[in-house]
Parts: C-alpha cells; sequence; structure tokens
C-alpha cells in the first residue's frame, strides 16, 4: 500500500566555505499543490530549485520551502592610509608650531576620514555556486525527508481509513437486515391505522394491501443499500491501490453520506434510522480522515 499523507517536516543542516545554512520543508492539506519559497537575498535561483522538487515529489498539500543561511564575518583586509595621515599632520603643522594646538594623538589620527581603510574582498563566483549547489542538495534532502514523514503518515492512515471502511461495511449489513422488516411493519401500522379511523376495516384487506404495498415501495431502501456496499468495494480498492487517492476518496464520502441520508429519510422503523444516524457519525470520521490524504 503506497497511501500517502499531506501533513509533514523535513531539515537538513549544511555548510559550505563560509556559508552555514538549515533548509526546512513542511506541508499541510491543501485541495492542489500550493509551494512557496523563502530563502537569502543574492539566493533566488534557489526557488526554482524548490518547487520544481516539490512537483517531482507530492500532488497536492500546501509546502512550505525555507532556507536560513549566515555567513561568517569576511576576512577584510584593514590598512593605515600613511599618505592621508601625513596630509593631516601638514595641515595642522602651523597651528602646532604658534601654539595654537596640540599634536595630533595616534587615536585621535587614526580616527579621522580616510586614513584606515577596509578593503572588502571581492566576491568569488565560483565559490558561490558552489556554495549554491550545496544549498539545492540540502532543501532537496528537505523535501525527501518530508516525503518520508507523509508517507509514515499515510502508513498510520491506512488502518484508520479501512477499519472505518469496514464499519460502514457492517452498519450497512445491519441496515439490510432492518430494512427487510419494513414491508410488514409498514402494512400493520396502515391497518391499525385504518381500523383506529373506521372501525371494523373487514372487506378494506385488498384495498389495506395495495396502499401498504405503495408505501413500501417509497420506503425501499434496497438500492441505497446497494450502492453503499459498491462505494464500500471502491474505498477498499482505492486504499489497496497505487498513488495518490485522495481526491477520489473525498468524492466517494460524498457519495456515502449522499445514500445515508436517503436511508434516513425513507426509514420507518426506529432500529433503522438509529443505524442510519450512526452510518452518518462513521461516514463523517472518514471524510475527516480522508482530507489528510494526497
Amino acid at each position: 500500500m503506497a497511501l500517502s499523507g499531506m501533513t509533514g517536516f523535513g531539515r537538513v543542516e549544511g555548510a559550505q566555505d563560509d556559508w552555514a545554512w538549515a533548509a526546512e520543508a513542511r506541508s499541510v492539506n491543501g485541495r492542489n499543490l500550493d509551494v512557496r519559497f523563502r530563502g537569502p537575498p543574492g539566493f533566488e535561483s534557489l526557488e526554482r530549485i524548490a518547487r520544481d522538487g516539490a512537483q517531482a515529489r507530492f500532488q497536492r498539500g500546501q509546502i512550505t520551502v525555507g532556507l536560513q543561511a549566515k555567513r561568517a564575518e569576511s576576512q577584510a583586509q584593514v590598512r593605515i592610509n600613511l599618505d592621508q595621515a601625513h596630509r593631516y599632520l601638514a595641515a595642522t603643522e602651523a597651528l602646532v608650531a604658534q601654539g595654537r594646538a596640540t599634536p595630533p594623538s595616534v587615536d585621535g589620527l587614526l580616527a579621522l576620514r580616510g586614513v584606515i581603510e577596509v578593503a572588502e574582498a571581492e566576491p568569488d563566483a565560483e565559490a558561490l555556486a558552489r556554495v549554491e549547489a550545496a544549498m539545492a542538495a540540502s532543501i532537496s534532502g528537505a523535501l525527501d525527508a518530508l516525503k518520508a514523514a507523509r508517507d509514515a503518515e499515510g502508513t498510520a492512515l491506512i488502518g484508520i481509513l479501512l477499519g472505518l471502511t469496514d464499519k460502514i461495511a457492517d452498519l450497512t449489513g445491519q441496515a439490510g437486515a432492518l430494512a427487510a422488516e419494513q414491508p410488514d411493519v409498514i402494512k400493520a401500522r396502515f391497518a391499525r391505522r385504518m381500523a383506529e379511523l373506521i372501525g371494523d376495516p373487514a372487506g378494506l384487506e385488498d384495498r389495506i394491501v395495495q396502499e401498504a404495498a405503495a408505501m413500501a415501495v417509497k420506503a425501499d431502501v434496497r438500492e441505497e443499500l446497494d450502492r453503499l456496499a459498491g462505494h464500500v468495494d471502491s474505498a477498499r480498492a482505492l486504499l489497496n491501490g497505487e498513488g495518490p487517492v485522495g481526491r477520489r476518496l473525498d468524492f466517494l464520502t460524498q457519495e456515502f453520506m449522499r445514500e445515508a441520508n436517503t436511508l434516513c429519510s425513507k426509514s420507518a422503523l426506529s432500529p433503522l434510522t438509529a443505524v442510519g444516524l450512526e452510518l452518518k457519525a462513521v461516514i463523517e470520521q472518514l471524510r475527516e480522515q480522508v482530507q489528510n490524504v494526497e
């Protein structure tokens, strides 16, 4: 069985040169496939890799891929511009000689603009390409981990869904046994009502039979029970099949509920109505679980 869920989480950490990062992929339920990406500035091309990777692995769900990256402090080159420092000294030499200013201190001189220069290292295109390739591999790994988590959820769901399907089949059988009693109950109920209205119903037996038969036809639920049984077989086939089946299972739950509603509306017996209501409750449980299936 290859059933897959739609919720999960995957995380992969990585490092390359002076970069370190963590790639995360998470998903929640969704009718269609919706992929979103958040990454650091300068690595916008990774969004396409994240989208293509998600589309290759998943059919449904809201997928969020995030990449948090941090670069180590750059090894910038720092030097003292002696020519600029001498220009400042020359500019103040006359004032110092006249006693109008004190000779500048080293700290003060170094604080002047242009005396200390910081030269940032030129970006290395090849190094950035290596970092981007390593980040892309981490994104792929996070998506693989997410898929494994969704597959594990699917494995756990199989038992639940099959159990609920079996319960629907059992309740359908109970409803069939109770529905077989409806014609006799309807006839007896109608005869009793006629007796209450006109007293002795002698000579009206044929009319009672005809009216009771017409009421029994309206209350006949064999078609609904047959369709419920057919839907049970379809659900089991999907759960034991391959590939994404969430949409088809969702449609089946709607069909299950339609037949259960008709069953309740046609019921002439309290026990049959009770079974129909329980059937609807189980179908609703099935529908809620199916929302988690890809």
